[in-house]
């Protein structure tokens, strides 16, 4: 069978190079992630043989196929592709069982863009399915960050001061509603927004049921997006959710189905969450522990509030959260390729870091995100006083700290030890 990706036309992903970690530790990968992320084409360049449940020939044959035999798709040349695997979830048993029989590394690659229930899943495959997240593309992926900083190299200090050209407003603000999605990098700008639309009508009229069989209310379905697309980068709870929608769009919402969705939402990879730092920075003050809201991509955001980059840029308020939404998307696909995690920082004497880097070694690194250079003095200062703070009641310190910042020219170190760096600037 000829397999789906041209390894010509493939563009090179980041988390290729966790990918081939994975298959050479794990007897089967499993890549996560939103719909029309790109987890297909990944998985097709590091297969040599593949089998596509979503196939619709002969009546869907791939899926009736599996259904009665799981065993005998996973026949083929290693590793094998077992595409949207969710679709038949007696296949994970099937790999899990075929791992141990076979006890050799590297044999499937699953992918999934929903979580299923345990439900028919007897086993987590814990040791021998390894899991990964996959997210549409960064901007250095979509050729729209130049690449002159490394993420991990800010981590640890190092920086070459270096001009890294004008941006225009207008120019992120398109590439904040283009969003990362690798279908829509070359589509004409006025286009863009059909994409991320059509990603939720799809997400809402047939994923939302086929996920579980349950039919659900779609009209409240969209009244929750709308209200977590205008809080965007805050950390609204459930019931500010609640409130939020009744007040906006005059309906009422219970909080338990709120917090039914939400969790329908995540296991359809529709949100992406940023976790608080959790970290013991052994300071007096506490740590709040609330999750800030974000959608896998800002473009849902932003298609969710009919905001064109003209709508953007006449209203900067609303770009900024959008922008900070772009940035965090960015940072964790960085972080997460050299073994790092993403968080926020928020704690109960109202300080907050917009964005907390945690390496491996324990070390962390803080950053604050501006859309406008007029704001970086402002972003510096707060980051050196939560510094300070912490060193003063006893915790352990940020080691970085920097400004990501839109609309910059250069990449550079303040005198006060503050890293200033453009968003189109960075890569892993």
């Amino acid at each position: 069978m000829k397999k789906l990706v041209n390894i010509i036309d493939y563009k090179p992903r980041i988390i290729d190079r966790t990918v081939e970690r994975y298959l050479s530790t794990f007897g089967a990968v499993c890549i996560e992630g939103p719909k029309w992320c790109g987890k297909t084409w990944t998985s097709s360049f590091h297969s040599n043989s593949e089998i596509l449940m979503g196939d619709p020939t002969n009546n869907f044959q791939n899926r009736s196929l599996a259904e009665i035999s799981p065993a005998l798709v996973l026949e083929g040349k290693t590793p094998r592709l077992i595409d949207e695997w969710q679709e038949v979830p007696s296949i994970w048993d099937a790999v899990r069982y075929m791992v141990d029989q076979r006890g050799q590394k590297g044999q499937f690659i699953l992918t999934g863009s929903t979580t299923p229930k345990r439900k028919g899943i007897l086993h987590s495959g814990a040791g021998r399915i390894g899991k990964i997240r996959m997210r549409p593309m960064s901007l250095f992926e979509s050729n729209d960050s130049t690449g002159d900083v490394s993420l991990e190299e800010l981590c640890n200090g190092n920086v070459k001061q270096t001009m890294t050209g004008e941006v225009d407003l207008r120019k992120l603000a398109q590439l904040t509603v283009r969003g990362g999605w690798p279908g829509n990098i070359d589509v004409p700008v006025d286009n863009a927004t059909l994409l991320p639309e059509e990603y939720l009508n799809a997400v809402i009229d047939d994923d939302v049921s086929r996920i579980d069989g349950i039919k659900r209310n779609t009209g409240k379905i969209r009244l929750l997006l709308r209200s977590l697309a205008r809080n965007e980068s805050t950390v609204a709870t459930n019931r500010t959710l609640k409130n939020d929608i009744k007040e906006i769009d005059a309906e009422d919402i219970d909080v338990d189905t709120v917090a039914s969705y939400l969790d329908l939402f995540e296991r359809l990879f529709l949100i992406d969450n940023q976790l608080p730092f959790a970290s013991n920075i052994r300071s007096s003050a506490r740590i709040k522990q609330a999750k800030k809201r974000h959608f896998a991509d800002p473009s849902l955001a932003c298609s969710l509030l009919k905001a064109t980059p003209e709508r953007l840029v006449g209203d900067l308020q609303t770009f900024g959260f959008m922008f900070e939404a772009l940035c965090e998307r960015d940072l964790k696909i960085y972080a997460e390729s050299f073994n790092a995690n993403l968080y926020h920082y928020q704690d109960y004497l109202n300080r907050e870091i917009d964005a907390v880097i945690e390496l491996a070694d324990g070390r962390w690194c803080a950053f604050e995100i501006k859309l406008g250079s007029n704001k970086i003095d402002e972003a510096a200062a707060n980051l050196i006083s939560i510094r300070n703070a912490i060193q003063v009641e006893g915790g352990v310190p940020p080691s970085v700290l920097c400004v990501i910042c839109g609309m910059t020219n250069a990449a550079y170190r303040r005198p006060d030890d503050v890293f200033v760096v453009p968003i189109t600037a960075l890569k892993n």
